[in-house]
């Protein structure tokens, strides 16, 4: 019989309910969810302890100094977050720019685009 390695109570995020989860790993990898009132819960649970994702949001800098608000198009791996903003920060956008535009395809490999959620004209 396997036995529990790792033991986590989460609060899920996924709807507005917030259900209080329980998410255990077993010796054997196995990992079990309680408390959620959806499919999404269990996945959301499964997923936190195994390979936690978040989406980034941020600014970058624009070549009038201004700054311009930017987020990923999907969760990148948690783990990856400081390089991804690594990355972002020696970004200056120089074109003009609107929101939903993508300015890194597939950054750093996480198969997640850099877009734009604001815009930005030169004032050139």
């Amino acid at each position: 019989m396997s036995k529990p390695v790792k033991e986590r109570e989460l609060t899920c995020i996924i709807c507005p309910r917030g259900c209080s989860l329980r998410v255990t790993v077993l010796d054997d990898g196995t990992v079990s969810v309680t408390g959620n009132s959806c499919p999404r819960g269990k996945t959301y649970g499964e997923t936190e302890m195994t390979h936690p994702m978040r989406t980034l949001t941020t600014t970058v800098a624009t070549a009038d100094g201004r700054m311009l608000p930017v987020r990923t198009s999907a969760p990148v791996p948690k783990e990856m977050l400081f390089a991804c903003m690594a990355a972002v920060n020696e970004i200056v956008v120089s074109r003009d720019t609107d929101i939903g535009d993508v300015l890194v395809p597939d950054l750093l490999g996480t198969g997640a685009d850099l877009i734009a959620t604001g815009s930005w004209k030169s004032r050139t």
